[in-house]
């Protein structure tokens, strides 16, 4: 517990307003801040709480209406401690207590300096929901190392996936999270523009699939994720990838292969979808960006149900005879089908949809995953929102299918072998598909309330989680947020959260870069960070093993290949 020397003691509390304690008079409240963590050492358990508020204090009306004079530093010591003093104020977070209880006051005396020093525990711990306060009087430290590792363990932990996302603010401390339990649910990273949200998203995927936790597929919007992307600030800088992390796990297609290869980008397999992969519910959710009518989709419904999937191929090549001769024979709308039909034609400025495709690039993409490699899908120039909502919607929907089959199989027979691999979808703008409006009619609300029950969840990156459906919001399991300012953003990130009073002041005072608030399913407790950086050191922590161990002559080929497909 740091020095080990006690701040202060608990005076008064209740379960419900937190924990009052006053501080002795060695302490200055100006070392203590809002956020900070502490321990109190009851007799029967730990608490690790979080200070949220700190106070002065005088034991005497006389003092503050007669306060002595700044200069005479004698008298204000004299008074401080007896006269003065600072409290603060605790909310307890978590309780611990070891499988042996004598663990918990495993203590030794040294002569030499009076200081009481905590040994290593023998045991484990368990840690419990505070359902309790500690007895007056119980001591007050600073929470140290071994602290944090019972809260949230330590990456080296053999018997749990653990990444580490930051530090503490005040402490050289690792925090980690539990990655199983991060991808057993949909998991939310936000914050305004600026703040560095697709950082933190490539910090999270980079230990994901360092761990081998899940696989990935991101819909890349902004061409950010696969191979490099560019730092903000005066300066121009580029950082690496997840492609060059961990080249023989992740493989990139693209929508825009020209695009590709002018950012010099290797290896990307082109990517393309036909109008049979296109059904009216993939129309529904672009309705306002194509501004489809209600009535034109209602006979879009009609035109599939006669044609089949090819149903947007036979309406663009329709003459207005042959378009009037169907609305007779099937009770169609012919003004409704012809605005239809024009508003389709913008499908063909898309860069990637094509009349038809030699092969199903889908189910190429659905032979990767089963092996865990992960995918990023870049948009290129084609990163506008019809683009970007028409396609991952298109994609998503499709292997949704396959995996709900696939998880169907499974539990039919039992057999780990047909089992599909835990697989998360990361997207952007995440409140255009999961918005109160389009949540129940897109395939991502459906996979963020089914959860884990098909094997596939959602990692959603947005600046705006006012806009997300409340509903999708609860099921949204630990939440990555960095700062925000508008207060509907701020009250929708606590949708669900009990006891969300201290964190919203927290949250409205992080700093704008590398500071988040991490909350939900993958740690004990709500926890702000110092988020972990993403530069060299991160590289040759995270990156790829099987990269690194390969031949130098290897490497030297690779490097030499790259070199060549850009042109040098």
């Amino acid at each position: 517990m740091g020095d080990l020397q006690p701040l202060g003691i608990v005076v008064q509390g209740s379960l419900s307003e937190g924990l009052e304690v006053r501080l002795h008079g060695s302490v200055s409240v100006e070392e203590l801040r809002v956020g900070k963590f502490l321990v109190v050492q009851g007799r029967r358990s730990r608490f690790f709480c979080l200070l949220t508020d700190v106070i002065l204090g005088t034991a005497s009306p006389r003092i503050m209406a007669n306060p002595p004079d700044p200069s005479d530093t004698f008298f204000t010591e004299v008074l401080s401690g007896t006269g003065t003093y600072g409290t603060i104020h605790l909310t307890p977070m978590l309780m611990f207590v070891p499988d042996n209880p004598l663990d918990l006051l495993t203590e030794t005396t040294t002569k030499k300096n009076k200081r009481r020093k905590v040994e290593e525990p023998s045991s484990a711990y368990s840690l419990l929901p505070v359902k309790t306060v500690p007895q007056h009087f119980s001591q007050v430290f600073d929470s140290s190392e071994r602290d944090f590792r019972v809260v949230f363990g330590w990456e080296e932990d053999p018997h749990r996936r653990n990444f580490v996302i930051g530090r503490p603010i005040d402490m050289d401390v690792p925090v980690c999270l539990d990655l199983d339990r991060l991808v057993e649910r949909s998991n939310g990273i936000f914050g305004k523009s600026g703040t560095g949200k697709s950082f933190l998203a490539r910090l999270l995927l980079s230990g994901i699939i360092r761990k081998r936790a899940a696989v990935n597929l991101i819909f890349d919007m902004h061409s950010e994720y696969g191979w490099e992307a560019a730092t903000e600030g005066k300066q121009f800088h580029t950082v690496k990838g997840l492609r060059q992390l961990f080249p023989s796990q992740v493989q990139i297609f693209t929508l825009d292969p020209d695009s590709t290869k002018r950012r010099g980008v290797r290896d990307a397999q082109e990517l393309s979808i036909s109008y049979d992969q296109i059904d009216v519910e993939d129309l529904m959710l672009i309705r306002e960006e194509l501004n489809l009518s209600e009535a034109s989709l209602e006979n879009a419904i009609i035109l599939r149900n006669e044609f089949g999937k090819h149903w947007i191929a036979q309406l663009l090549q329709m003459s207005n005879g042959e378009i009037q001769d169907f609305c007779e024979q099937k009770m169609g709308n012919k003004s409704s089908i012809m605005a239809l039909q024009r508003k389709l034609t913008r499908l063909d400025d898309l860069k990637y949809i094509r009349a038809t495709c030699p092969e199903n690039y889908i189910e190429r993409i659905l032979r990767a995953i089963a092996q865990e490699q992960h995918i990023v899908i870049e948009f290129g120039s084609q990163s506008n929102l019809l683009s970007y909502m028409l396609a991952t919607n298109i994609i998503t929907r499709r292997i949704h299918h396959a995996y709900v089959r696939q998880a169907e199989r499974f539990m039919q027979t039992k057999n780990i072998s047909d089992r599909p691999p835990q697989l998360m979808i990361t997207i952007e703008e995440a409140h255009r598909f999961l918005a109160p409006m389009t949540a129940k009619q897109t395939i991502f609300g459906t996979i963020a309330r089914e959860m884990r029950k098909y094997f596939v969840t959602l990692l959603v990156v947005d600046q705006r989680p006012s806009g997300i459906d409340n509903e999708v919001m609860s099921q949204i399991g630990t939440r990555i947020t960095a700062l925000l300012n508008d207060e509907k953003d701020i009250e929708a990130i606590f949708t669900g959260v009990s006891g969300s009073g201290e964190l919203r002041s927290i949250l409205a005072k992080l700093d704008s870069k590398q500071q988040a608030l991490v909350l939900g399913h993958a740690v004990p407790m709500p926890v702000v960070v110092q988020t972990r950086a993403y530069d060299a050191q991160f590289y040759r922590e995270i990156g790829d093993l099987n990269w690194q161990q390969m031949p130098t002559q290897e490497v030297l080929r690779l490097a030499e290949a790259a070199r060549a497909d850009l042109g040098f």
